[in-house]
């Protein structure tokens, strides 16, 4: 995406440029999440629903685990510590 420039109201407002729109399909209305990483801003388009966000997020960490093993593991070990 070629580089855009913008400026800072008088209200310090800026305006999104229509590249970053229709490419991360911003609409009025639409919420930013403002991050600022060693002196850059960052703008990234909220998520309406976190959750469906987040699903599927690095779920190549559980490639070949076995779930109900790993559940079952997690749970005794809470069990057997509790008791102990």
């Amino acid at each position: 995406m070629p580089v855009s420039s913008v400026k800072v109201s008088a209200k310090y407002q800026i305006a999104v440029p229509q590249i970053a729109r229709k490419t991360l399909n911003i609409q009025k209305g639409d919420r930013l999440l403002v991050d600022v990483q060693d002196g850059v801003i960052i703008l990234i388009p909220q998520p309406k629903r976190y959750a469906a966000y987040l699903q599927g997020l690095h779920s190549e960490i559980w490639q070949g685990v076995d779930i109900e093993t790993y559940l079952h593991g997690e749970r005794d070990a809470w069990t057997n510590s509790a008791s102990g």
